[in-house]
Parts: structure tokens; sequence; C-alpha cells
């Protein structure tokens, strides 16, 4: 039943990021893809009616991971309790940059709301890329299960690191680039005319970041946390996704010269979910890797709830994932299609 829960827990965790994730890149991309204020109207519309739904993932998300496996709820949340502080921050300055802009005509006034619509979109991209960073390398848990430490020290990796080091925020800069590239493949999907054209040239330069910097974090890994790579070649489920890794990859170039415009962005759905997947395979059956004393990790076995809870708890998860998911599907059905300069406009 551990295993189970780790799954669904993982399989959340992707959920939100490949929803959340064209959202945080159309923030991202959309001061330098969007020339004018009706581009900019623009943009927002094509994210409106999905982002707040999107965020409820992460709610749930984090729902999941308190019941399934407390202890590791604790750890985490008492030691990135100033990250998680941030997050809170950003999650709400994104959200009322969205909500305010349009609520007054003054130029000063829209060009905050898109600076704070810029600045904590990609911030978010950085943190979660940052937290992923942390759950690979392991953090300074003791044999209490608790933790605490700085935002960072030396930036560097040892028994004590902070939460910032060189390994952490490579992979924050990565998932920038990834969630970029993300959301500027949605908006190729959803626009039309010169941001449409605008959208697919940032595409295809940011696949050659995302390319770059997933060869170099790949390689930092190894150093930082080899084992990842040893549970996951171990069997063939981890080589299946190291095959779809690669050819969600290769996917997303090819997919540029084929008619269908959302083909690209399924693509690095793909890509996304299966890298995750990678990464959870990997580390499993971790939750929390100690640096100071690897018996003191918190795994599925020594983290979860356990007992009747979790038996009986897989089937109120399931009703309520056919409850979500259909809507989901309702909502992305009903708001398909193009973004009109018209329709953003009302």
């Amino acid at each position: 039943m551990e295993t189970t829960w780790f799954i669904i827990v993982s399989l959340m965790s992707a959920t939100y990021v490949v929803l959340d994730g064209f959202d945080f890149g159309a923030g991202i991309l959309h001061l330098f893809i969007a020339k004018n204020d009706r581009e900019r109207r623009l943009v927002i519309a094509a994210i409106g009616p999905l982002w707040d739904g999107n965020e409820v993932w992460l709610l749930a998300g984090g729902g999941v991971l308190f019941f399934a496996f407390p202890r590791a709820y604790s750890a985490g949340f008492s030691g990135f309790y100033l990250p998680l502080t941030m997050v809170l921050w950003l999650l709400i300055l994104r959200g009322i940059s969205i909500e305010f802009r349009s609520l007054e005509k003054s130029a000063l006034w829209r060009s905050f709301w898109d600076g704070v619509f810029f600045l904590s979109s990609a911030l978010m991209a950085i943190v979660l890329g940052a937290a992923l960073g942390n759950v690979i390398r392991g953090v300074p848990l003791e044999s209490s299960g608790f933790f605490s430490g700085p935002l960072f020290t030396n930036f560097a990796p040892g028994p004590y690191p902070g939460v910032l080091d060189w390994y952490t925020v490579l992979v924050g800069l990565f998932a920038f680039s990834m969630l970029a590239m993300h959301g500027a493949l949605f908006l190729r999907m959803k626009l039309e005319g010169d941001i449409q054209a605008r959208a697919t040239g940032a595409a295809k330069r940011l696949f050659v970041a995302v390319l770059a910097l997933g060869i170099i974090t790949t390689m930092a890994t190894n150093v930082v946390q080899p084992s990842i790579y040893t549970h996951l070649m171990a069997g063939p489920l981890g080589w299946f996704l190291i095959a779809a890794v690669l050819a969600s990859l290769i996917a997303i170039p090819i997919s540029f010269t084929k008619s269908g415009e959302g083909a690209p962005f399924l693509a690095s759905c793909a890509l996304i979910a299966s890298l995750l997947a990678a990464t959870a395979t990997g580390v499993y059956p971790t939750l929390l890797a100690s640096t100071i004393d690897p018996a003191f990790t918190l795994d599925i076995s020594n983290a979860s709830a356990g007992g009747i809870g979790m038996s009986v708890g897989i089937y109120w998860w399931i009703a309520a994932m056919i409850i979500t998911v259909g809507y989901f599907i309702y909502l992305f059905r009903t708001f398909a299609g193009k973004v009109k300069l018209g329709e953003a406009e009302h």
C-alpha cells in the first residue's frame, strides 16, 4: 500500500507541474512575445480559464502527502519553512497580478502588474526546480526526523547544505527553461498571427536551452546522487522511462514540421511527465534522504501513516479523481481552440 501511495503522490505532483507549468511559462514569456497591451491581454486570456484550476493539484498533492506520509510532510514543511513561505507569496502575487491587471486602464498600473506576473512566474519555476533538487540531493535530516538550515551557505553540497547550492540552482534553471518552453508551446497552440510566430521562435530557442541544461543537470546529478541512476536502471520500468524521455525530446522538434499545432505541446507534456516519473523511480523508496546519515532517511516505510487508513483512503481518492478528471476534461474541452483578440477585449 505504501508503494501505491508513493505512486499517487508522484502522479499528482507531475500533474501539477504539467498543468500549472504552462501557466508559469506564459507568465515568463508574456513580456517578450507580447509587444503591446492587447497582445498581453491575449496571453492572459489564453490561461485565464485554467490557471486557478491547475493550482488545485498543488493543494491536493500536499493533502495526499500529509495523509499518506505524515512524517515526510512534517519534516519537509518544517525544514523548508522559509522557501514555502516564499512560494505562498509568489502564488499570491501571481494570482492577484492576473486579476488586478485589467482593473485600471493606466499604462503604469498595467506595466507594474505585468512585471509582477513575470517575476512571480519566473521565480516559481526556479523554486519548483530547486525543490526537486533538494529531494534528489537530500537534506540534513537528523535522528529526530526533522531538519533546519539556512536558505544558502557556501553553495556547495555537503552534510549540512543550504536549500540553495550550485546543484539545486542548476536544477532550478533547468526547470525555468523547461517550463518557459512548455508555456511557449501552449501559447503557440492557443494564439494566432504575429504573437504565435514569436511564441514559436521562443519555443525553438528554449528547446536548445532545455537540451543543453538537461545534459549538464544529468551529469551533475550523477556527481551529487549517483544512486538515482543505479535504481533507475535496475529494472525495465526505468529503461522504459529513459526511452520515453528521449522519444519526447526527439518528438518536440520533429512535430514543429507537422501541421498540428498541439503535437509539440503534447510532446512537452510527455517530456515533463516522463522526467518526473524517472526521477521518482530513481529515488524510490526514499522520500527525503538524509545528508548526515543514511539511517535518518525517511522512506515509504518509516514515514507512512500505515494501518487501515491508507487502505480505506484509496477508495476516497479514486472517487475524488473521477470527479476531478471529469471536471478538467470538461474545462479543457469548453475552452479549446484559439483565443481571439475580440474575445480577449471582452
